[in-house]
């Protein structure tokens, strides 16, 4: 059913990408087994246990089945027997252990409309990490986080691939900065005004997918093709829950700005189209308190904070924004620091602090202007911009020289 997140990722119509050692889709395998070889293919997540496909004369030597739904157990010792590698799917999980593509906002907001917060996707799957060990799991759920998570992977570059073909490597930039930051508040109308600002020039945004100043900024990018007076009419509505923990009701008004607002029509494969509304999210489960941002075009949701806060810092080439934020945003600023000190992801653009008063309480330019100036790639103390001003903080994003680092595809 549309917006459930359990039926495009197990053999949905989704068209086939051009990676040739994975199979994704139906299509895909149909074509294959035409050729009557699957030898040292991987078949990701499909349903072959509905319209069973004839396995019985096709080479599978090699071919490594992940989260495929089989038949029955006959098909499943046939295809071992004859070479095959089997991963199946981990049954009484809300979550597909490998998904094909990233999420919607619809996804995740599964079920809220008849059971409310407690009952859609996203609160479903946070409620089952928690009750499996949280952030140490027992070795069974590890893994199936673990495929899940990789899948992810696996989705965001192929999503990344296909902005680069048809956008160009103009670096993507990050927005970062506090969850805690009240919808309406002065933090929260910079960031989602330099991010309408940013998208409608053609610059992908990426945030860390939580509330505050990161819903602020994906949803600047989902009005980027509308004029700033309905972005304002929408804070406005939003305003009337302020606070994330509001869950229901922070939740609620969201879906009714998408409503009033609605995203332009894209087909489901189209997801360039997606994220030029309302840009690139990364959330994670771990901080699952927090109610999804569900603004972003695409949201590659994972169990693993550390990889999802890595991939945000190696995406934005193009510069970081950090708007005002405590103690996580300062994290994510030395650890953009490293990155850029070292050029670990290729050149960096601006270091963009926006709110001059809060940034002097946390003096983060005295430490990190001798730093990068000592960097073995020359002096790049220039990089760091401390402002109020939205046009001076689109100029350095602009001069910026970073380009998009887009993962490698097919790892997952």
């Amino acid at each position: 059913m549309p917006g459930d997140p359990l039926q495009p990722v197990l053999g949905g119509p989704v068209p086939f990408d051009a990676t040739a050692t994975e199979i994704e889709s139906r299509a895909e395998l149909d074509v294959h087994l035409a050729a009557k070889s699957l030898a040292d293919l991987v078949i990701l997540g499909l349903r072959l246990d509905l319209d069973p496909p004839d396995l019985a004369d096709v080479d599978v030597r090699g071919a490594l089945f992940v989260g495929c739904r089989l038949e029955n157990d006959d098909v499943e010792i046939d295809l071992i027997r004859r070479g095959a590698h089997l991963i199946p799917p981990f049954d009484a999980r809300p979550y597909p252990t490998h998904p094909a593509n990233l999420y919607t906002p619809e996804d995740l907001s599964f079920g809220f409309a008849t059971e409310g917060f407690a009952g859609m996707y996203d609160t479903l799957v946070y409620d089952h990490f928690v009750a499996h060990g949280h952030a140490a799991p027992d070795i069974r759920e590890a893994i199936a986080q673990r495929l899940h998570d990789a899948g992810i992977d696996n989705a965001l570059g192929k999503a990344l691939a296909a902005w680069v073909q048809a956008r160009g490597r103009a670096g993507a930039v990050g927005i970062m900065g506090g969850h805690a930051a009240p919808r309406g508040s002065a933090a929260y109308r910079m960031a989602a005004t330099l991010s309408w600002r940013l998208a409608s020039v053609g610059r992908l945004v990426v945030t860390g997918g939580g509330p505050g100043v990161m819903e602020a900024a994906n949803l600047g990018a989902y009005f980027s093709t509308r004029p700033a007076s309905e972005l304002a009419s929408a804070i406005e509505m939003l305003s009337v829950a302020p606070h994330f923990a509001d869950h229901d009701p922070y939740t609620a008004v969201a879906l009714a700005v998408r409503t009033k607002f609605p995203a332009p029509a894209t087909p489901v494969s189209d997801v360039v189209g997606r994220l030029l509304h309302g840009g690139l999210a990364l959330p994670t489960w771990l901080y699952g308190h927090e109610p999804a941002n569900l603004f972003a075009g695409q949201i590659g949701k994972y169990f693993s904070n550390a990889v999802r806060e890595d991939s945000i810092l190696r995406l934005s080439r193009g510069g970081i924004v950090f708007a005002p934020g405590w103690a996580g945003t300062v994290q994510e600023i030395f650890q953009a620091a490293t990155k850029t000190f070292y050029q670990t992801d290729g050149p960096s653009g601006a270091f963009v602090f926006l709110g001059v008063d809060h940034w002097k309480q946390l003096p983060v330019e005295e430490l990190l202007r001798p730093l990068l100036a000592r960097s073995p790639h020359g002096d790049q103390s220039n990089l760091v911009v401390v402002t109020d001003s939205l046009d001076e903080a689109m100029a350095a994003l602009a001069a910026g020289s970073g380009h998009m680092h887009t993962p490698p595809i097919g790892h997952g």
